[in-house]
């Protein structure tokens, strides 16, 4: 995150926002324009790809599906814009801490041990990392200490539209992000690519609320997609994980996902218009 903390401050922080004398290394302005950059970045991710996908990727005929609520766009996006800045403090704190060079981040190919195969292999590692830390935190949150309080508001939408990918209790959006952020203090871990890799992670929780279903036949029970987590949102106890099916697996928590089967939201009104 300081590449960003030093682009902003270079072309728009120092000369136009801050005044002269407040230095950019000074750690209250740092989690200022931390807690700003972190919002706007969030907001411009949410809104651009999310508008991106319910235009066209989202199949609009699912919001004839009888368990389309009224208004539901509306309300997953206002819903995300107000948790958003919540799930930002914390994050900030973790960014800050990464800026003040606590994490294994690192700048330069030549910094890894193992060089370019070692940042193909980080890439690779940050996924299963953090595909198995959010099946664990995800399932632990449908427990019924948790759940009613921090989880629910987002099985609130069951036919889920590309704008409820963001619509979380602050404790939940935050709880579930949070491998994302301790894998760079763990793991060594290149800058860019960890932005890279963050943007990723954004756009495919938005993919998998996306309402596309289609998956390659020879990935249908490897890759956990749309139709897998539409089925979470249905049905509750299955499919938890966020990339792959492996830890449901492992944890007996993977269902086939009911689109697959013929049995799936679209098939529901193909059944419905036939009546």
């Amino acid at each position: 995150m300081d590449l960003v903390l030093d682009a902003a401050d270079r072309h728009l922080l120092t000369p136009y926002v801050y005044p002269a004398g407040w230095p950019e290394g000074e750690p209250c302005r740092q989690l200022l324009s931390l807690f700003v950059i972190t919002n706007l970045g969030a907001l411009a991710l949410y809104l651009l790809f999310g508008t991106l996908s319910y235009y066209f990727i989202f199949d609009h005929e699912l919001k004839k599906h009888p368990q389309f609520l009224e208004n539901q766009v509306r309300r997953e996006i206002v819903y995300a814009l107000r948790s958003l800045p919540w799930i930002s403090v914390p994050t900030v704190a973790l960014f800050f801490a990464e800026v003040r060079g606590y994490s294994k981040l690192y700048d330069n190919i030549e910094d890894s041990p193992y060089g370019w195969p070692g940042v193909v292999l980080s890439m690779l590692s940050f996924l299963f990392f953090t595909d198995m830390g959010i099946y664990w935190i995800h399932r632990a949150l449908h427990h019924k200490l948790l759940y009613k309080r921090f989880h629910k508001p987002h099985h609130l939408w069951k036919i889920a539209t590309p704008f409820a990918s963001h619509a979380f209790h602050p404790v939940d959006g935050f709880m579930q992000s949070l491998p994302y952020h301790i894998y760079p203090f763990l793991f060594p871990l290149h800058k860019i690519t960890y932005l890279g890799l963050y943007i990723f992670v954004n756009v495919w929780t938005i993919s998998i609320h996306d309402g596309d279903y289609r998956v390659p036949r020879l990935l249908r029970h490897v890759i956990n997609g749309s139709a897998h987590h539409t089925d979470h949102h249905l049905y509750f106890d299955y499919n938890y994980g966020q990339y792959f099916t492996l830890w449901d697996k492992i944890g007996g928590s993977y269902k086939s996902p009911s689109a697959f089967e013929g049995k799936g939201p679209l098939d529901c009104l193909r059944g419905l218009g036939e009546k």
